[in-house]
């Protein structure tokens, strides 16, 4: 069954677009391929929902340290923390400020991954929302206006939070104008 969002008539002017109209077989066909994909994303639709956590958690946005931030988007603190099952790289020496280069990892399963810093006005970066079909593997460029550390924090599936501390030298600072 097709989609609600997805109609009849949009899939035949979606083929008319394409001149897929050749003739009655190939009409067939290409109606069927297009409710094949049709039908395929509003499976998979769900599975590849994402939380913004900009309007549920506000305050980790705003929080000033990385304890504060936590706190705002876990009820948790580094201190509630292990250190374990999670590796942030970065560069130990960036260049410039303004890109600087992560990659984060975790190899347990988590229900969301965040990266917080130390040395901006705000301290939470970014946070990714997991579930049974993401690899908690992510790559992101972050500004940063001088030396400080990167921390990636997973909340595991169990409930516990797991981390990893990066402190990296900034040459040139990303975050003055």
């Amino acid at each position: 069954m097709l989609s609600s969002n997805l109609s009849l008539t949009t899939l035949s002017t979606t083929a008319n677009k394409f001149n897929l109209n050749k003739g009655k077989n190939m009409q067939r066909r290409n109606f069927l391929t297009l409710g094949a994909v049709a039908a395929a994303s509003a499976v998979a639709a769900p599975a590849l929902q994402a939380i913004d956590y900009r309007t549920e958690k506000p305050n980790a946005w705003t929080a000033k340290n990385v304890d504060d931030a936590l706190k705002a988007l876990y009820g948790k603190t580094l201190a509630d923390a292990k250190e374990a099952h999670v590796t942030v790289k970065t560069p130990d020496v960036a260049s410039n400020g303004g890109a600087v280069p992560v990659d984060m990892t975790c190899d347990v399963d988590c229900e969301s991954f965040v990266l917080l810093e130390d040395v901006n006005p705000e301290s939470c970066v970014i946070v990714f929302a997991q579930n049974d079909v993401t690899v908690p593997k992510n790559s992101v460029k972050i500004k940063m206006k001088k030396s400080g550390s990167v921390y990636a924090v997973a909340k595991g599936k169990d409930g516990n939070l797991y981390y990893a501390k990066k402190t990296l030298e900034v040459a040139l600072g990303g975050c003055e104008g």
